[in-house]
């Protein structure tokens, strides 16, 4: 059972701002966005990491390039387009203070699954190519490095939020009660019955326990949870 890290992208100037960047080019960490890049990385950097993948857009790609850095000077974060933003469509580059005077912004909070941005993407189709995406990897990654492996993807707010809700059981029309802020990760490990849920928007807590044993094992953990909560991590 493979443990996939979700990143989210570092602050950029448009989210201090309330601008929905969207697929809008050009759009990087400001300060504060680079520094949380920087301590993501560190606080990953003591797992090996199997793979980093990471969406096309340059914020990601920016923190992308710091977790691989710190994992080893020469590492390459590898794109998967399915793991891009949503499509905003028209709503693009607007403040989010006039969006939310749009008859569609009620909507969106309390019945995303219903959304189709203007000109652009519906919510449930965003939700869909990024957990397909996931999966995919996962199991490719779980085939070349054994069960055991821990990897890392960098992707949006509206992303890992639809793909927690996924794994959570949660309907999409729930997904805006999850909370996930710049630089926090969220992991997920996936088993044949059920996926598994460790953390959530975490900006803090010891990863170290992630590690996977020394001694490498093919053998695949079981689906079933343990009752009474289980002992922990190591």
């Amino acid at each position: 059972m493979t443990t996939v890290i979700l990143v989210r992208h570092g602050r950029t100037a448009a989210n201090a701002d309330g601008i929905l960047a969207g697929h809008t080019p050009g759009v990087g960490l400001d300060d504060t966005g680079a520094a949380q890049a920087a301590a993501v990385a560190h606080r990953l950097s003591a797992l090996p990491l199997a793979e980093v993948v990471t969406s096309p857009l340059d914020r990601t790609l920016q923190t992308a390039a710091e977790i691989g850095k710190a994992q080893n000077p020469e590492r390459r974060p590898r794109c998967e387009s399915d793991l891009i933003e949503c499509g905003y469509g028209s709503w693009t580059g607007q403040s989010l203070k006039v969006l939310a005077k749009s008859p569609l912004w009620r909507t969106v909070q309390l019945h995303p699954s219903a959304v189709r941005f203007p000109e652009g993407e519906s919510m449930p189709e965003m939700q869909l190519r990024a957990v397909a995406a996931l999966r995919r990897w996962d199991g490719a990654i779980g085939d070349e490095h054994g069960p055991q492996a821990v990897w890392a993807a960098v992707s949006h707010g509206d992303v890992i939020k639809s793909v927690l809700a996924d794994a959570l059981g949660v309907h999409l029309d729930s997904f805006q009660r999850i909370v996930v802020g710049p630089g926090s990760v969220s992991v997920i490990q996936y088993t044949d019955l059920r996926p598994f849920v460790l953390h959530v928007n975490d900006l803090g807590t010891d990863l170290a326990g992630l590690k996977p044993p020394k001694r490498r094992s093919r053998r695949r953990r079981s689906s079933d949870a343990e009752i009474g909560g289980g002992s922990g991590a190591a």
